[in-house]
């Protein structure tokens, strides 16, 4: 093998204390801020069942769909139409009148098997955000706002930002924090792939990142755990949402270039400036193996799932099969018995 590709959330870096706690907090902040209502609490295991379904490479969009199914079993009734505010602040105080003419004070605890159920329909409809309108009918998106820019109406995005950065959300987006006042969660991250290992492998072959991280979140990652001089490439959501706008402004139309489509991962192969490489892309969700997969129809290139035992561990090892893994490690280790 030439070139190893790495994922970062989930392979390179542990985030079941950061970006998933994020996930979890930011549901619960906006059902208590914006709509006064207590929230159930989010487990690791239902965010592992959103991501198995795939289509939720982007934790923005994950967040987003799991307000719009709570908000579907929570007792508020369906408001299919979003307005327009001018920011964050308006938008809430908006939702919060709005959400007070009625009686929910808490989200009703889905009956056992309700999400799995709803995941399922959610696949049959193509997966993603988008899966999870459609399997609703768009009957609850006025309720949540998701879209557009953090510093106008996308609250999700708002309060996702603050609780992962903490004291870093303020020098970053040049806002103040309106949602979350504490310690950031990208503190509660942890190095997975130890150091010496990532040494020995590039020893052996060229390393590279594909990542659906901001590039401000991967730097804060590599330089935080002094990895970044292992890597010959690094591929972020910027390069892929600045490919997106030159393409959009060339043909005039949309296209979506984060994965499962196999852009990041063939951009890292373009930037380490490999001719005709032997591949392999190591990643732990669904999108992951699809973008390889996809990759392989230009490259050689081999779909490595990696997996973090937990409780989940059953439903994701079938659900990375079925999208197209080549193999399955457990251990960091097994990674250095790929060829070199």
């Amino acid at each position: 093998m030439d070139l190893l590709i790495f994922d970062m959330d989930g392979v390179l870096i542990d985030v079941s204390g950061s970006y998933r706690k994020t996930i979890a907090h930011s549901i619960h902040i906006y059902f208590k801020e914006c709509l006064g209502i207590k929230s159930k609490t989010i487990s690791n295991e239902d965010i592992s069942l959103f991501k198995a379904a795939g289509g939720f490479n982007n934790d923005w969009d994950l967040t987003s769909g799991f307000l719009l199914y709570l908000l579907s079993v929570s007792g508020l009734p369906p408001c299919p139409k979003r307005r327009r505010f001018t920011d964050a602040k308006e938008a809430t105080s908006f939702l919060k009148r709005k959400s007070s003419k009625f009686t929910p004070t808490a989200t009703k605890p889905p009956q056992k098997n309700h999400l799995p159920d709803f995941l399922e329909k959610v696949k049959g409809q193509g997966g993603g955000l988008k899966g999870v309108r459609l399997a609703l009918k768009n009957s609850w998106d006025g309720w949540v706002y998701g879209n557009g820019d953090l510093e106008q109406e996308n609250l999700v995005k708002r309060i996702f930002q603050e609780v992962y950065l903490g004291n870093k959300f303020t020098p970053q987006y040049h806002l103040p924090r309106l949602f979350f006042g504490g310690e950031g969660l990208y503190l509660q991250e942890r190095l997975l792939i130890p150091r010496r290992i990532l040494s020995s492998l590039r020893k052996k072959m060229r390393l590279g990142i594909a990542s659906g991280r901001p590039r401000f979140e991967a730097e804060l990652a590599l330089k935080r755990f002094r990895i970044f001089p292992y890597f010959d490439s690094v591929v972020t959501l910027d390069e892929c949402e600045t490919e997106e706008a030159r393409l959009l402004k060339v043909s005039k139309k949309k296209v979506k270039l984060t994965k499962p489509h196999p852009y990041s991962l063939l951009k890292a192969i373009e930037q380490i400036g490999f001719s005709n490489p032997r591949c392999g892309y190591v990643g732990d969700v669904v999108d992951d193996m699809r973008a390889a997969q996809a990759a392989n129809k230009i490259f050689p290139m081999l779909a490595i799932g990696f997996l973090q035992s937990g409780k989940a561990e059953h439903v994701m090892m079938e659900a990375l099969l079925r999208a197209g893994a080549d193999c399955i490690i457990k251990n960091p280790k097994e990674l250095l018995q790929l060829g070199g």
